[in-house]
């Protein structure tokens, strides 16, 4: 892969001419383009399988009114020139993910899915839900649409095959069993109250339902059902019965499971309006594991293959792909992509657009899921539309706000304290765009509200400067949402004013008289407080801004409080890891008797070296 510059001129030649300048030095070579406006910003990223062919294409006029309007924008280019075509292609949507360009089709919500893991790492595997990278050791199960998709189903898993889901560390610290063995989830293999053998053969039973062999299970299971009510253990036969009907019931939750697709992805694209929907059915081991919608960002001009084998590009390029892709919609180089994601994974990837049978059934009903999708979005947008106008007039902007940042935070009497951010926009709101803060400031004094929005605007504002400081990059706020009166609004003021950034609107939400709901007071710098009609939707608008900013604050506190609550100090100890961790456990009984324990007794423990032994005698007795 190699790099060519743009030629140097005295001044740079602008539209078709510009773009002619290059193709002196271009030659026949596959590779990746970018199109550059005059402050150097990336308008556009495609590949070509011949860069001088497709530069002299864009040299001449009689293009669509999209294109015709990035050359016009184009004032330079740059080109990587690749050694086949598949690397070209791979690489352009790569570089479109990163840079983001003006006149790309992208995939704006790619977020990882989450597996099922079945954790072989101890001698009673744990069954659990895992997301990131598979470096675990274990059987992986996914993706799945959603962590909603998945909790449904280990759900049913646990009533169907009683596999543990706590931590190696809980397991290993249990003395009687859990509330899941009272309620009939989990066999209590803490205890001893199942032999390994026999937790094996369920985990072995788990493995071959995920696995698509869940009539052979069901099977199995119902003989033994049969076979335990003729020996007259209607104890034992009653339980089998609720494993077959907690199985029944994954199935049923999954609605659709094809007996022809084994491994596939269904990908229907509907557009209308300028705008498109992508739906996404997971099909694995024959059975439904859940749909998932996205909006790419398309033009008016721009053609379904063209957003098809964008969003198969871009969607793929962080995820294994499935061995078959089922599309509504065939792509121009559906050769060259077969061969890049078969490249990718490792085997043969399929890309078929079925006209007729079980294929295309599965197709029309994804594409009947994103015709309906797409028209709930739009009719949501409109709505979301006239409310920024409304917020608008109402809180005199000079235009609707594209980017609304609403702060709160959250603490218990100063402990566990937390910032958080949530950002709305034209589509609602924009999670992905969500922050939270760990309030630091050891000098703050407990429950100083003042203090801590300090500290989290300080932070924001600063590394706005640094990362964006020309707001260009659509990362700055057009509107502030505080959660407090004319105290938080002028202390924000200060600190807005301290960052040289005095130009963003800000308003304060306060709860007004008795701290009704209804009745908020909202407050400007500068400016008498003012109310709205209790019955403006505007008012109600504003109101769930604040409380999405209240439940994202309360959960991250919650979670951090969670995290400190169940931290293990062992953890923080050098050179302790997961087994000399449970031999000071199963020894003591507690972190805490660890604690106390003296350098004698610590030696004494199996595993744990006069070194070790010191180590952690120090750590505790030097804090």
């Amino acid at each position: 892969m190699s790099d060519k510059a743009a030629p140097e001129t005295e001044s740079r030649p602008t539209s078709y001419a510009c773009i002619q300048s290059y193709l002196k030095t271009l030659d026949g070579s596959p590779g990746v383009y970018r199109m550059l406006d005059a402050q150097a910003r990336v308008l556009y990223v495609g590949k070509a399988r011949n860069l001088r062919a497709r530069v002299s294409n864009y040299s001449r006029p009689g293009h669509s009114p999209r294109i015709e309007r990035m050359i016009r924008e184009t004032a330079s280019m740059m080109f990587l020139t690749t050694r086949t075509e598949t690397e070209a292609l791979l690489l352009e949507q790569n570089l479109i993910k990163q840079l983001k360009p003006k006149y790309n089709v992208l995939l704006r919500d790619d977020k990882s899915f989450p597996n099922i893991l079945v954790a072989k790492g101890h001698a009673f595997p744990q069954i659990k839900k895992h997301r990131g990278a598979k470096s675990e050791k274990g059987a992986y199960f996914g993706p799945f649409a959603s962590a909603g998709a998945v909790n449904r189903t280990l759900n049913q898993l646990q009533k169907a095959f009683l596999l543990r889901n706590c931590s190696d560390s809980m397991f290993d610290s249990r003395t009687r069993p859990c509330l899941l063995y009272q309620i009939k989830r989990c066999s209590g293999p803490c205890v001893g109250l199942i032999s390994e053998a026999d937790y094996s053969e369920s985990v072995r039973d788990a493995e071959r339902f995920l696995s698509g062999r869940s009539t052979k299970v069901q099977e199995e299971l119902a003989t033994q059902m049969a076979e335990a009510s003729e020996a007259m253990e209607f104890e034992r036969a009653a339980a089998l019965r609720d494993r077959i009907r907690a199985l029944t019931n994954v199935q049923s939750a999954q609605g659709i499971n094809p007996r022809g697709v084994t491994e596939a992805d269904v990908i229907a694209l509907h557009m209308e309006s300028g705008q498109a929907c992508v739906q996404v059915f997971f099909i694995r081991a024959n059975q439904n594991w859940g749909n998932r919608d996205f909006y790419p960002r398309v033009g008016a001009d721009v053609g379904a293959a063209e957003v098809m084998e964008a969003f198969l590009g871009q969607f793929y390029d962080n995820k294994e792909p499935p061995r078959q892709l089922i599309l509504s919609d065939a792509i121009e180089n559906a050769d060259l992509m077969c061969e890049a994601l078969s490249e990718k994974a490792g085997r043969k990837v399929e890309i078929l657009v079925p006209q007729r049978g079980e294929k295309a059934e599965l197709v029309s009903g994804a594409l009947r899921n994103a015709r309906e999708a797409l028209g709930r979005r739009m009719a949501e947008s409109a709505t979301q539309a006239r409310l920024l106008r409304g917020l608008a007039e109402a809180f005199d902007l000079d235009g609707p706000p594209g980017r609304i940042e609403v702060y709160d935070n959250s603490h218990i009497q100063g402990t566990n304290a937390v910032g958080a951010m949530i950002v709305a926009g034209p589509d609602g709101f924009m999670k992905n765009q969500y922050r939270k803060f760990n309030i630091r400031g050891d000098d703050l004094t407990p429950g100083d509200d003042f203090g801590m929005m300090k500290e989290v605007l300080t932070r924001r504002f600063t590394r706005l400067l640094k990362e964006d400081p020309e707001r260009d990059k659509g990362l700055w706020p057009d509107l502030l949402l505080i959660d407090g009166g004319a105290g938080q609004v002028s202390a924000v003021a200060e600190i807005m004013r301290s960052h040289g950034v005095e130009d963003i609107p800000m308003v304060g939400v306060a709860k007004g008289v008795d701290r009704d709901h209804g009745k908020e007071e909202f407050h400007r710098t500068g400016q008498r407080p003012f109310a709205l009609k209790r019955n403006d939707p505007v008012l109600y608008f504003v109101q769930r801004l604040r409380d999405e900013a209240h439940r994202f604050a309360i959960g991250t506190h919650r979670a951090k409080r969670a995290k400190a609550v169940s931290a293990n100090p062992l953890d923080d100890i050098p050179g302790v890891g997961a087994s000399r961790k449970r031999a000071l456990l199963a020894h003591f009984g507690s972190a805490k008797a660890v604690s106390r324990a003296n350098l004698a007794d610590l030696k004494a423990v199996d595993g744990i070296s006069e070194g070790l032994a010191q180590k952690v005698y120090d750590f505790f007795h030097e804090r």
